[in-house]
């Protein structure tokens, strides 16, 4: 998604000093609403026990939001439905969590997620400590969700878009450390832009001990055919296509790419270096690479494009990706192909050719995210992650390298600076079973609201 097709034309002010006029102090009969009985006995401090009768409370979530202000915003694709329910598996599922506050960063012009809020008796905070805290002065939520992909934010030179992910993230985290007590977290798409920031926010779940997860959404979105690389697998170099005109498209692909590549046998082993090749340049690069010009026209095949087609793309780009294992992987930016992996595998003649493929409009694209708010809930329940957190890491990291690879000394190149990056050793194995979703395409129908228009 362009950030310019959701940006709104009134500014808004991202500080995070500017005082919110909001009378959303939450009150002990808001307070039984939103938690139930049992809920506000263990917010009191009284036994489970002595609420006789009662069902097992449902996990209540605080989202944390950058805008909240068109239907097309991450906050609304994923909030709502852990709200409403979900598509999922042919089928509408009902949320079992509830969302028991809300804190938005750019509340002025986040009118949508106001009318939500309201609609749905939500209280929205003044700040991520009040979310978090339920207005209190320690941890009172099971799990915390970070939408922090849209809004009126700048970007540096590089191409950064300037979120504040990591922002909002400290700030949860001091609640944690103040509380003796961490839950489950969710982060939207990658960690941070940049990768000291990104590593902190690992290396925090691993010292409070909580399951992180987030990610892109496209790995899990449904495939052609509905198949999974299998753990082990002898994977010796992979790609992806798909479109990548900035930093939010390419994570999307380099996370497909680590969806894949890292079930290969002997595990994830790290990420030696990353390079960022732009413009024609690419396909100089694709024509000496032979198992990359291999694997691109066995996608054209699959997708059954015209010969040449990638070429046609506005904005070609590579992202090279060498691993310490002495595999490779790379992400090509073209259009006409969805998202489309490829895999070379030892023993096999031709390519794995794996699509994930198709959402035309603002309401299909609005199912996008359907596998978001299942594994959320997933997590929330079972204080498990869905997939290795390193991964999430991983894809951060490669994200940042391509984008500062084209960068040295304030000047710009073309064909970018080979990034060495010894500090992403991570090593692990992917045990998951598939977590794509299957089955009928969910109705083209409009959202599930707590009113009758947006």
């Amino acid at each position: 998604m362009n950030k310019e097709q959701i940006e709104t034309a009134a500014s808004a002010d991202s500080s995070a000093t500017k005082t919110m006029e909001l009378n959303s102090l939450l009150t002990r009969r808001a307070m039984l609403e939103l938690t139930g009985m049992a809920g506000m006995a263990a917010l009191i401090g009284i036994a489970p026990d002595a609420v006789a009768q009662s069902a097992p409370r449902r996990p209540r979530i605080a989202c944390l939001v950058s805008y909240w202000g068109l239907p097309t915003s991450h906050a609304d694709w994923i909030v709502n439905k852990l709200i409403d329910g979900y598509w999922w598996n042919g089928a509408h599922t009902p949320s079992q969590v509830d969302v028991a506050s809300v804190y938005i960063h750019q509340f002025d012009t986040s009118l949508l997620g106001q009318k939500v809020c309201k609609a749905k008796n939500i209280p929205i905070f003044k700040t991520v400590g009040e979310a978090v805290t339920l207005g209190g002065k320690e941890l009172a939520v099971d799990g915390v969700v970070i939408v922090c992909e849209h809004g009126n934010y700048p970007t540096d030179l590089k191409g950064h878009w300037l979120l504040p992910r990591w922002w909002i993230y400290q700030q949860v985290m001091r609640v944690f450390e103040e509380s003796n007590r961490s839950v489950p977290v969710f982060n939207d798409k990658h960690l941070s832009y940049n990768w000291d920031d990104a590593k902190w926010m690992f290396d925090k779940s691993r010292e409070l001990n909580f399951p992180l997860t987030g990610g892109s959404s496209i790995p899990t979105y449904f495939r052609k055919p509905e198949i999974d690389i299998a753990a082990g697998t002898p994977i010796r170099n992979s790609i992806v296509v798909g479109a990548a005109p900035d930093e939010g498209g390419i994570f999307h692909c380099i996370d497909v790419l680590q969806s894949f590549h890292d079930r290969r046998k002997g595990g994830e082993t790290g990420v030696k270096s990353v390079q960022s090749i732009r413009g024609p340049e690419t396909w100089a690069w694709v024509e000496r690479t032979p198992w990359a010009n291999s694997l691109l026209e066995a996608v054209r095949k699959d997708r059954d494009l015209k010969p040449g087609a990638f070429h046609e793309s506005k904005r070609p780009a590579v992202c090279i990706v060498e691993y310490n294992d002495g595999t490779h992987g790379a992400v090509i930016s073209g259009e006409g192909g969805g998202w489309s992996y490829a895999g070379e595998i030892e023993g096999q003649k031709d390519p794995t050719v794996i699509s994930m493929l198709g959402f035309p409009g603002p309401i299909s694209q609005y199912h996008a995210a359907n596998a978001f708010p299942h594994w959320i809930i997933e997590m929330m329940l079972t204080r498990k992650e869905p997939f290795n957190a390193e991964r999430l890491l991983l894809s951060t990291g490669i994200t940042n390298h391509y984008m500062d690879s084209n960068w040295a000394d304030g000047r710009y190149s073309a064909v970018g600076r080979r990034v060495e990056t010894p500090y992403m050793n991570m090593t692990y194995r992917s045990t998951h079973g598939p977590m794509f979703e299957t089955g009928p395409r969910p109705p083209n129908t409009p959202y599930i609201r707590g009113f009758t228009s947006a």
